[in-house]
C-alpha cells in the first residue's frame, strides 16, 4: 500500500481528500501546517506529497525545496491558480499543479498519473468488500474470487477509480473499448447489468438520467 501525505490547513479538504483515496486504497496521513509536515517529512517516508502553498509556519514553496533532494513527487494544490503561480510552482520542481476548487476525480487520476510516471503505480483498489488487484487483474469479495470478462474488469476500475462521480456514457463507453463513442448504448447497458449481478451491487451502481452511471457508496 503506496503512502500519501496531505499538506492542507483546510480540515474539510485534507479530510475529503483523506477520505476520498483511502477508498481507493492508498494509506494517507495529514499535516495541517508546514512545520508538522516538516516534522512528518523527516520520520516517514512517502511515496507522494500533496502539498498546499499557502501554509502556517512554512508554506509550500519552502517545503518543496527541502523534499526535492528526497526525490518524493509532489502535486501542488492551492487555490493560486494564475499563470505565474503554475510556472512558479512547476519550475520549483512540483510534478503537477492542481487549482482549487477540484473534482476529486480529477485529483485521483493526477495521483495515479504522477505515481506512475514514478513506477509507483498502485496495485491495489478497495470499494467496500470488493478487493482489486490491477497488477494480476484479480477480484475478490469477501475474499471469494468474482470472474469478470476483460472489458468488465476496465469497467469495475473506471467505476472505481471515480466513485461518487457521475460518468458520461461517451466517456466511459470510450474509456474502456478504446474506440469511438457513436451512440449506441446496448453493450455498455449490457456490461453494467453484468457488474451489477456478479458484484450485487444493484444499490451501488446508479443509472444517472440522460448522463451514464455513477458508483456510489
Amino acid at each position: 500500500m503506496l503512502n500519501i501525505l496531505i499538506v492542507e490547513d483546510e480540515y474539510a479538504i485534507a479530510n475529503l481528500i483523506n477520505t476520498y483515496l483511502s477508498g481507493e486504497g492508498y494509506r494517507c496521513f495529514c499535516a495541517f501546517d508546514g512545520k508538522e509536515a516538516a516534522d512528518r517529512i523527516e520520520e516517514e517516508n512517502y511515496d507522494l506529497i500533496l502539498l498546499d502553498i499557502m501554509l502556517p509556519q512554512i508554506d509550500g514553496y519552502e517545503l518543496l525545496e527541502y523534499i526535492k533532494p528526497l526525490g518524493t513527487p509532489v502535486i501542488f494544490i492551492t487555490a493560486r491558480g494564475a499563470v505565474n503561480d503554475r510556472i512558479k510552482g512547476l519550475k520549483l520542481g512540483a510534478d503537477d499543479y492542481l487549482v482549487k476548487p477540484f473534482q476529486i476525480g480529477e485529483l485521483s487520476a493526477r495521483v495515479e498519473a504522477v505515481l506512475r510516471r514514478y513506477g509507483k503505480s498502485e496495485k491495489q483498489l478497495v470499494f467496500g468488500d470488493v478487493l482489486i488487484n490491477t497488477e494480476s487483474r484479480q477480484v475478490t469479495k469477501n475474499g471469494c474470487a468474482i470472474d469478470l470478462t476483460v472489458k468488465e474488469f476496465d469497467l469495475l476500475v473506471e467505476l472505481v477509480r471515480n466513485k461518487n462521480v457521475a460518468l458520461y456514457r461517451n466517456r466511459l463507453y470510450e474509456k474502456v473499448w478504446n474506440e469511438e463513442f457513436i451512440g449506441e448504448t446496448r453493450t455498455l447497458d449490457s456490461h453494467i447489468q453484468r457488474l451489477r449481478r456478479k458484484l450485487q451491487w444493484e444499490d451501488n451502481i446508479k443509472t444517472v438520467f440522460r448522463i451514464g452511471y455513477r458508483l456510489e457508496g
